[in-house]
């Protein structure tokens, strides 16, 4: 009875801090809390019910998390850096990956910017589009012309 009640009360913990947080973080473990309380109340032993624990909660968290995860992120806006994945910037020093060097603006500020071909040169006063930003480099192309 106690280990039922240990689970019953985990359960209910683990949904709360999932209700709080609305980010996906327990409800899997919450899965397995409810299959271990289920087979505490059938009388398993302590063993059993810690492997339905965790083999449930991994279960869930290996099979359905890459669905939610998709689904609840569809409509997130991006922020900060990743906005500017996309945009435009103008190269306002030469950019050559060799030589480690170039600079490009976008937003009204500096970046260092790197093409994304390995030995990529941009010339200055070109108009680039951002395609990554790795630290604190832009990742660029150089935009065609449409």
């Amino acid at each position: 009875m106690e280990l039922t009640i240990f689970w019953l009360i985990l359960f209910i913990l683990l949904v709360v801090i999932e209700i709080a947080t609305m980010g996906l973080t327990t409800i899997w473990f919450a899965t397995g809390a409810l299959i271990a309380t289920i087979a505490s109340v059938f009388g398993a032993n302590i063993v059993v019910q810690c492997i339905l624990f965790l083999l449930i909660s991994i279960l869930m968290l290996f099979f359905t998390r890459p669905v939610a995860v998709k689904y609840f992120n569809k409509d997130r806006t991006k922020t900060n850096v990743e906005s500017l994945i996309g945009e435009q910037a103008v190269v306002i020093s030469d950019i050559d990956n060799l030589q480690g060097i170039g600079q490009a603006l976008v937003r009204g500020q500096e970046w260092t910017a790197r093409c994304e071909m390995e030995d990529g040169k941009i010339k200055t006063g070109s108009v680039v589009e951002i395609v990554a930003v790795q630290g604190v480099k832009l990742i660029v192309k150089e935009k065609t012309q449409d």
